[in-house]
């Protein structure tokens, strides 16, 4: 009965525990994302980037950054964004680390036309793309028009959902483009190709190579470009000519038309189908599993049509996929421990007590790790893998000793009193050594240590729980399996014994029918 009540209460605090992929980890390091208006030029953004820099450097818990603005080679940003990696000081000299982003966020909105969005660098990441918010939502469809309409209707809903924070959707990425339409009859009678209005513009506002000037020693390339700062409007493309095919110039606006538009800066696609994203943070406290089911009733609450299918990218994406295979993977462990007791004793039974111990395990792991704060993600399943290679040595150890005591000719019931007695020291020494070793995880303070202490939390509130627990249940449950075996072997012997007998009758009668 107890570890049934063990293995409901684990079950139990699997549903309620709140669920995640990878903790978040406090590097030292805060990569900032900075977003103005897309018609922004390219000098206006640097100064943007530089007053936002400057008010980061002020701050007492940054040392250093390093800033671009535009498209790297790593990074394929628009003009209109940029980008900064922003030091710390040593985690012993400054705040938690939310408390300095929320700090820097107010430092930044008092820089008008930009806004600031940051994440903490981690040393384990699987995304391979990179973006203003730590997680992302794809919508896709056959129709662009329609997924940014819902793109933008699924924006506005988050912007309300408390869970999560930081909502920034990339269907709203419009700039302003000039579209020149050349007048094709003007232009023919003119003799202006396609072509030649197709160079000036390139002339006008590129740069191209005319002429080599080679010397002795060296060659030197001869540029032609426009001289900046005056063409710097639509209106002003007055001012670039065309040659006619009478040899003389005219206005680009004599053979063709300007006019002003809204452009999208990029356009996306994820499996080949349109597709906008929808970036998110979680709020300050909330899994990313609360978070991803509070976006799923969102989603469900405005009805999205079926047309449109709703994808989580990256680290969301893997958060669902893991989600799934947890049990499973859990289960598998399970099952190839049996397998393995199995074969070493030449046991259904005895398998089965030793994995009694793991309920108890397994309740210790995911209290600590709720009470604690911490979400059950990939490390935490790690750590209940791992105590179910730790917690069942207790019981190996006594079962063992009980099964050579039995085979001496003792009762189970003194054989299982006496392996308690005896091995109670080793026991408590293996588990003693294993806590120790967990506890440098679990108390880590250093940089990075989010990682690795729900690991150490796990082990360690498993081996307490189990321990307190396993060397009072396993002798019971020995001694319950033994009867139930005996019971059992009773039962097989009877009609054994049963078969025996029929036979017996079976030949007499054929001995008699014989001698008659």
């Amino acid at each position: 009965m107890i570890a049934v009540a063990t293995l409901a209460l684990t079950a139990l605090l699997y549903v309620v525990i709140p669920k995640g992929l990878f903790p978040t980890q406090d590097t030292g390091q805060i990569q900032a994302d900075v977003r103005a208006r897309e018609s922004v030029s390219f000098e206006a953004m640097g100064g943007i980037q530089q007053s936002i820099a400057e008010k980061i450097l002020a701050d007492p818990d940054v040392e250093s950054l390093s800033s671009y603005i535009g498209v790297d080679g790593s990074s394929s940003t628009a003009l209109s964004s940029g980008r900064m990696l922003i030091n710390l000081k040593p985690h012993g000299e400054r705040g938690a680390l939310e408390d300095i982003m929320d700090r820097l966020r107010t430092e930044a909105s008092a820089v008008p036309g930009a806004r600031l969005y940051l994440q903490p660098v981690q040393d384990l990441t699987i995304d391979a793309e990179t973006g203003p918010t730590e997680y992302r939502l794809a919508l896709q469809g056959a129709d662009p028009v329609e997924i940014a309409t819902w793109s933008d209707r699924l924006t506005a809903a988050l912007q309300n959902v408390p869970e999560v924070a930081n909502v920034v959707s990339d269907s709203t990425a419009h700039g302003l483009a000039v579209t020149v339409d050349v007048d094709r009859d003007t232009a023919s009678r003119l003799g202006v190709t396609a072509a030649s209005v197709d160079e000036a513009l390139y002339s006008a506002f590129g740069q191209r190579v005319i002429s080599t000037i080679f010397t002795d020693t060296n060659q030197y390339r001869v540029i032609l470009e426009e001289k900046p700062g005056v063409v710097t409007a639509p209106q002003d493309l007055d001012l670039v000519n065309i040659q006619t095919s009478t040899g003389q110039p005219t206005p680009l606006t004599a053979v063709a038309s300007v006019r002003e538009r809204d452009a999208p800066l990029s356009i996306n696609r994820v499996g080949q189908f349109p597709a906008a994203t929808i970036g998110f943070d979680t709020a300050r406290g909330v899994s990313l599993g609360h978070a991803v089911d509070a976006i799923r009733a969102a989603e469900a609450s405005i009805h999205v049509p079926t047309g449109i299918t709703t994808v989580f990218l990256g680290a969301a994406n893997a958060y669902q996929a893991s989600l799934q295979n947890e049990l499973w993977l859990i289960l598998a462990a399970v099952v190839c421990v049996y397998i393995v007791l199995g074969v070493l004793y030449e046991s259904y039974i005895h398998p089965l007590t030793i994995l009694s111990t793991l309920p108890s395990a397994g309740v210790g792991a995911l209290l600590a790790l709720q009470l604690t704060g911490n979400d059950l993600g990939v490390i935490g399943i790690i750590g209940i893998i791992l105590l179910i290679g730790i917690v069942k040595k207790n019981a190996i150890m006594m079962i063992d000793f009980a099964i050579d005591a039995e085979r001496a000719g003792k009762a189970p019931r003194a054989a299982i009193h006496e392996a308690a007695l005896l091995r109670f020291r080793p026991i408590l020494m293996t588990t003693f050594a294993a806590l120790f070793a967990a506890v440098p995880l679990m108390i880590g303070l250093g940089e990075g240590s989010e990682l690795r202490r729900p690991l150490g939390i796990a082990i360690f509130g498993g081996l307490i729980l189990s321990q307190l627990l396993t060397l009072y249940t396993t002798p019971v449950i020995y001694l319950a399996f033994d009867r139930l075996a005996k019971r059992g072997g009773n039962a097989d012997a009877a009609a054994r014994a049963e078969r025996e007998a029929e036979t017996r009758t079976d030949t007499e009668t054929v001995d008699a029918a014989t001698t008659i």
